[in-house]
């Protein structure tokens, strides 16, 4: 995040910020397969990705309606709680 390496799940990022993935882990099939994934489907409008960088930069905080119907919010509070 924003040229520093992060290894907390549960990092708090900020509007601006840029997530982008290390050199050595750009060939990997996982990550080369979510970028693939990333052009075919396309991102939401509150984030930005440049597949050729392999990065993204978090452009602001999504309101609950950017958010699929289905995603249940006390499993997540629930799994960043233990």
């Amino acid at each position: 995040v924003n040229g520093q390496s992060v290894n907390i799940p549960s990092y708090m990022v900020k509007s601006g910020d840029i997530v982008a993935v290390r050199d050595k882990s750009k060939k990997q099939n996982r990550i080369v397969e979510a970028l693939q994934l990333a052009q075919q489907v396309g991102m939401p409008a509150w984030v930005e990705v440049s597949v050729d960088k392999a990065e993204g930069t978090f452009k602001k905080t999504p309101d609950r309606d950017q958010f699929a119907a289905d995603i249940n919010e006390s499993l997540i509070v629930e799994l960043y709680s233990r």
